[in-house]
């Protein structure tokens, strides 16, 4: 029997780690990780080891359905897609394009560059301006912070760092990729501080480890500020040269003395004298963040502005070791953005979520979308399509979601399995998983600092009539009359087409360099030459732009909307913290929960509770408990562990039961790019009566 190996790229997380898949008879008999592959090395976490497992799983939808009443009806994928095309055009004609509105998921926004062009595509040319995705609530708002501050977006460089501050970050379970990325830097004994309220692999190998109250990182970071200019332990020449507003921020920082900062953190005035001290002396230091924690509070922007900040100010910017940035891979552009028509849910509010300094995202602020829906002020959602995303496992305030989405007219659903959301829908269309479509990787340089771009590689043809995104896309735009800016056959045409300016082919990256290619060198202090792409052309510690929005020119800390300094009252009710969205290493977000070996080894959703607040409560290890907040109540299971702080407790996303997102809310925490406080919220605990 011949058996037939294809280098692929995995897309069961954000890592993209290279992968060979081994083929025999048409069914992918074995998976391994790519030997040659400089993101993981040969290496897969679980999920990849067991993603056949998801693709051969018999609860995978194989063919298009539409809801009759209670039931599911079969029908073709053309039927499908002349009612799809029917209801977009009445809805278009009675309400204008705006009240239709698309929701991609992480698989589309950083797993697959051409399918992410191929939606903004069509919603363009159908003239919608609301196209959200998991952004409104995950790492946008680190990419804002940045480009506010120093123009681009940069990333950590921990193998050639002297310190690593890992902040908020447990790559053990939330990204493996990055884990073993870690071990090859601690091979080589840097300093390394982790921040982080649970004690987590990494945190138990620390120099130096702070536990800070959740929602509070801001003015932690302030803190470490206070002390490296009060000390004068900052690059004096950077700053004299490249940046605007230091006597500003001096100033503003002296109010955050460490003393202070305990108070509001919960850490030791003297541990945060450590680590600012350890940062600024042990050069270079890298920063290494988590993906969305320090995002999801009232301080989000001012979060992420700090530690491009701390990276600056202590000579670590564009430097090995440092913060990095990474070529960029050329392509062509699929948007047509003068198309659009109306305007974009929360460009009032909150307009750097849709743009900062010219460079667009185009996306709307998903978190105001279960309120629009529901109040049809200022216009009514008729239509909506949700491709690749669960909002109902993942995204906040799930009872007032379910109601929205019950309300609107036609909700079609793209996905492999009939998630929580899909059950909601008027028709479901089955996927194609990673390995049965071609598409473009181009995350590293968004993860690693890694010039390197790789195609995932169909392997096997798609299990029953499921079909890939960009093919889905690119019909129903046929569909629609767009076929002249759809003149591809096949989604290999598209890419292609997408690849012409990097001089790059779909071919080449299937024969040539299947295992993927280096599209550029690492340059550092690209500054000295272009200077920064902020309007001083410097690093701006004093923003312009923000004051003149009427927000916080200087980074701020800022309590969250629940926390038990901004609401007393509400927390004599709900005394405890709720910290949601650690991940867990079987799942990504609402993932893999429906297959059987990864649920064998995490099989429930579980809150953690520190001891002495268990003992508190009457709360043993095992324990059936009643978690609340203002928003609702779930039962879920105690564990008891030391490994989080007292009066914390912490819940994983992703559940279909036992969903913390009954307890959180979606109301914007920061002003400025309306991120909900998933971090620090408040809740009670009550012991499950027999």
């Amino acid at each position: 029997m011949t058996t037939k190996m294809v280098k692929t790229a995995c897309q069961l997380c954000s890592g993209c780690c290279g992968m060979n898949a081994y083929v025999e008879d048409g069914k992918i008999v074995r998976v391994e990780g790519t030997p040659d592959h400089p993101a993981n090395h040969g290496k897969l976490c679980p999920k990849g080891a067991t993603s056949t497992d998801m693709v051969y799983s018999p609860q995978r939808l194989q063919y298009p359905m539409k809801r009759e009443g209670d039931s599911w009806t079969r029908i073709s994928w053309d039927e499908a897609l002349d009612t799809i095309a029917t209801k977009l055009q009445k809805v278009k004609d009675e309400f204008g394009p705006q009240s239709a509105v698309v929701a991609m998921g992480m698989v589309q926004l950083t797993q697959g560059i051409g399918s992410q062009g191929l939606i903004r595509r069509f919603t363009d040319l159908y003239g919608t301006p609301n196209v959200f995705s998991v952004d409104s609530m995950c790492f946008r708002c680190r990419l804002i912070g940045h480009i506010l501050t120093s123009g681009k977006y940069s990333i950590a460089d921990p193998e050639n760092a002297k310190t690593i501050l890992v902040w908020a970050n447990n790559p053990e379970d939330s990204a493996p990729y990055y884990g073993w990325l870690m071990q090859r830097a601690l091979a080589k004994k840097p300093k390394l501080i982790v921040i982080d309220p649970r004690k987590t692999a990494l945190a138990k190998k620390a120099d130096i480890h702070a536990q800070p109250r959740p929602g509070t990182d801001g003015a932690l970071a302030l803190g470490m500020l206070n002390v490296i200019i009060g000390e004068k332990l900052y690059d004096a020449a950077f700053i004299e040269k490249y940046t605007v507003g230091f006597d500003k921020l001096a100033e503003h920082v002296k109010q955050y003395t460490p003393e202070k900062v305990a108070e509001i953190t919960w850490v030791p005035a003297d541990t945060i004298r450590e680590i600012a001290r350890t940062f600024a002396r042990n050069q270079p230091a890298t920063i290494v963040q988590g993906t969305n924690p320090l995002d999801q509070q009232a301080s989000g922007i001012h979060n992420s502005r700090l530690l491009v900040m701390l990276e600056c100010l202590t000579g670590s910017f564009e430097v090995p070791g440092g913060y990095v940035t990474t070529p960029a891979l050329r392509i062509s552009d699929f948007r047509f953005p003068d198309k659009m028509q109306g305007t974009p849910i929360g460009l009032e509010k909150f307009p750097l979520f849709y743009g900062v300094f010219g460079r667009m995202f185009g996306e709307s602020q998903g978190m105001l979308l279960p309120e629009l829906i529901l109040s049809e002020n200022p216009y009514p959602i008729k239509a909506a399509i949700i491709s690749g995303s669960n909002p109902m496992a993942t995204w906040p305030n799930t009872n007032k979601l379910r109601r929205a989405l019950q309300k609107i007219d036609f909700l079609v659903v793209m996905d492999l399995f009939l998630t929580e959301t899909a059950k909601l829908a008027h028709m479901v269309l089955p996927a194609a998983s990673f390995f049965e479509r071609t598409d473009l990787v181009d995350m590293y340089r968004l993860m690693f600092p890694l010039p390197y771009v790789m195609l995932r590689k169909k392997v096997i043809e798609p299990v029953g009539e499921s079909w890939a995104d960009l093919k889905f896309w690119m019909e129903l735009g046929k569909k629609m009359g767009y076929g002249e800016n759809f003149p591809w056959k096949e989604p290999e045409e598209a890419i292609d087409w997408m690849l012409k300016p990097s001089g790059l082919t779909v071919k080449q990256l299937t024969d040539e360099k299947p295992e993927g290619a280096y599209i550029g060198n690492m340059r550092y202090k690209i500054y000295e030459q272009k200077g920064f792409q902020t309007p001083s052309g410097k690093v701006e510690l004093f923003s312009e732009a923000l004051a003149k929005m009427g927000r916080e020119a200087l980074p701020t800390f800022k309590e969250n909307p629940e926390s038990p300094v901004s609401q007393p009252d509400l927390a004599r009710e709900y005394p405890l913290v709720l910290t949601t969205g650690a991940r867990i290493l079987p799942f990504l977000h609402s993932q893999l929960r429906n297959i059987p070996r990864m649920r064998r080894r995490f099989p429930e959703a579980v809150v953690e509770v520190n001891p002495v607040t268990a003992a508190k409560y009457g709360v043993k290890e095992g324990d059936m408990v009643t978690i609340s907040t203002k928003r609702g109540s779930i039962d879920v299971k105690a564990k008891v562990t030391s490994d989080i702080i007292p009066g914390v407790l912490n819940i994983a996303h992703g559940w279909g039961e036992a969903n913390v997102n009954v307890l959180t809310d979606e109301t914007p925490a920061d002003t400025i790019s309306g991120y909900p406080a998933l971090k620090g919220l408040l809740c009670k605990m009550e012991k499950k009566k027999a």
